[in-house]
């Protein structure tokens, strides 16, 4: 009876008759405890969805701000084109915008992926995606091979053997980083017993290879992974100092620097070589850039230049030349482009001088390089990029610059269909699809001009076009040359991102050292190369490799032994 008067579940009203004041005070005491219990169990109820209440809210609010974030991100990315950027500030920009919305898109589907499931809704059409490059075939596959453990039928009653039907195959990139080894050279020594009973020393051995650095620890591969990283990817000598400790090796910085400076010695005849070849081509590209020079003496830097010269855009052999000079004055192309006046039995002496073509901007520092009077065989080609960038400065305040906007991008567009052609077939071309554009516009040109005022931003940017329009359509008499400058300037762009990292060159020899580097590597990479592999089996070669034939060695004819 009391088990059952004890049972909370099973009372009932007829139960409480009859007991005894000691089983009443039990019972009560037994029901109080229940309700107390109750009571807590119901306030740590109310606590946990009061939590989870919290929970959700901030996870809906942080949802929407994440997806206010991935809104605004898209905004600005495809927005960022039309703020006041330089194109390097752009570049940074958008790989930042990349970043930070593939962050965000990963918080997102972390939240989302925690929210208690709801009501299935119809669905969706899956979400394109851009189709991934695949990776290229050349790179070594480690395969992981995964099957079932249990290859039995799971099928109740069945349990017979499976058959291997297919399978799916996905590749993830992966990376190993840099690997440093040592060339153990051994060099056996021989001696001949039978003349040495006899009082006669007699010792044969191997002598050592050239090296291009006597004496020194690092092979050639180093020293091309040394220049890689310091005129491909912009790494300091301190940086790559840092990077290669982590590898447990110890390069200091001034064993960096001297390693360079010996493999830059040592490609002079490479370069002036290449620079002859470079200079032997009808067109010919050129421009310039600053770059900061340290003054020891002042305690600062001042600004020198790199001139660029690139065999032209449409010619079948590709190259380009760098110079370091102190200045941006006429003399320096005047003498690089003249006849060389090298030193005696260098590849420099008998460098004629160069006549053709040259593709510039309207700077006047190319005036007397372009002296009728003195080159006769010299004509100027100017950039129609240029010309361009005048009115495009413009096309926020200017509808003229708006037309010419647009007449140039149809221009540019025909000029487009004309890839693969070669010479001959682009001029007619150009004479029957471009040339009636460029006509009506040298017209649409003058009436415009004589509309606007003297003085004003868009007469001198007509005026800039128009007082050059035998050099800007040049092209249209020469299916060779090619319509504007952004060849070179795609060849200078190096330097520009190379000196943020640098800040500035040493001394004027650095200057030179970077220029001859610079020259080979990146004729390499116009000619389809890898710059390392380039660079190493020319530094291994070199200290063996005639003078007679070194023009092997250059980008352009150079064949990879691995392949």
């Amino acid at each position: 009876m009391m088990r059952r008067m004890l049972s909370m579940r099973d009372l009932k009203p007829q139960d409480l008759q009859g007991l005894s004041q000691e089983a009443a005070t039990a019972l009560v005491a037994q029901i109080l405890g229940h309700v107390g219990q109750q009571a807590r169990d119901l306030e740590v109820q109310q606590k946990l969805l009061q939590r989870k209440d919290r929970d959700i809210a901030f996870r809906d609010a942080k949802i929407e701000k994440i997806t206010f974030e991935l809104t605004r991100l898209k905004r600005w990315k495809f927005g960022a084109k039309s703020e006041a950027m330089s194109a390097d500030q752009r570049q940074m920009f958008q790989d930042t915008l990349l970043e930070d919305e593939a962050d965000l898109e990963a918080q997102l589907a972390a939240l989302q992926a925690a929210l208690p499931p709801k009501t299935p809704a119809a669905p969706k059409a899956p979400r394109q995606r851009a189709r991934r490059q695949a990776l290229p075939d050349h790179l070594r596959r480690v395969e992981h091979h995964h099957e079932p453990e249990d290859t039995s039928c799971t099928t109740a009653d069945c349990g017979q053997p499976m058959t291997r039907v297919g399978e799916d195959i996905s590749e993830r990139l992966d990376i190993v980083p840099a690997e440093f080894f040592v060339h153990r050279h051994i060099y056996g020594k021989w001696s001949c017993r039978c003349c040495q009973r006899q009082g006669i020393e007699r010792l044969v051995q191997e002598p050592a290879d050239p090296q291009i650095i006597d004496g020194g620890i690092a092979a050639s591969g180093l020293v091309a992974h040394t220049l890689i990283s310091r005129f491909v990817d912009h790494l300091p000598y301190y940086r790559q100092e840092i990077i290669n400790a982590r590898s447990g090796v110890h390069t200091p910085r001034s064993t960096l620097a001297r390693s360079s400076g010996n493999a830059g010695a040592a490609m002079v005849p490479l370069f002036e070589a290449h620079a002859r070849f470079v200079l032997s081509c009808p067109v010919l590209h050129a421009d310039e850039t600053p770059v900061a020079m340290l003054d020891p003496g002042a305690g600062k830097t001042k600004k020198a230049f790199i001139w660029a010269y690139a065999r032209g855009e449409l010619d079948a052999q590709r190259g380009v030349i760098y110079e370091f000079c102190l200045g941006r004055g006429s003399q320096y192309p005047v003498a690089f482009l003249g006849a060389a006046q090298g030193p005696p039995g260098s590849m420099a002496e008998d460098r004629p001088a160069w006549q053709g073509t040259l593709v510039c901007d309207q700077y006047g520092g190319y005036d007397p390089v372009l002296d009728k009077r003195v080159y006769p065989h010299r004509i100027a080609a100017h950039c129609v990029a240029h010309a361009r960038r005048k009115f495009d400065e413009l096309i926020q305040t200017s509808e003229v610059a708006k037309e010419a906007i647009k007449r140039i991008g149809w221009i540019y567009h025909v000029e487009g269909q004309f890839d693969g052609m070669d010479a001959q077939q682009r001029l007619a071309a150009r004479q029957q699809l471009t040339a009636p554009l460029w006509k009506e516009m040298h017209v649409w040109l003058k009436i415009e001009r004589k509309r606007v005022p003297d003085g004003g931003s868009i007469a001198n940017a007509i005026d800039y076009s128009l007082d050059a329009w035998t050099a800007l359509t040049r092209h249209l008499e020469d299916g060779a040359v090619p319509i504007d400058n952004n060849h070179i300037e795609r060849q200078i762009k190096p330097w520009a991102m190379g000196r943020k990292a640098w800040l500035f060159c040493g001394s004027e020899l650095a200057g030179q050292r970077a220029a001859i580097v610079m020259s080979l590597v990146q004729s390499a990479k116009l000619n389809g190369h890898e710059p390392w592999a380039y660079l190493r089996d020319v530094l291994e070669r070199l200290p063996s490799h005639p003078n007679s034939r070194i023009e092997e060695l250059l980008p352009h004819r150079w064949q990879n032994p691995a392949t």
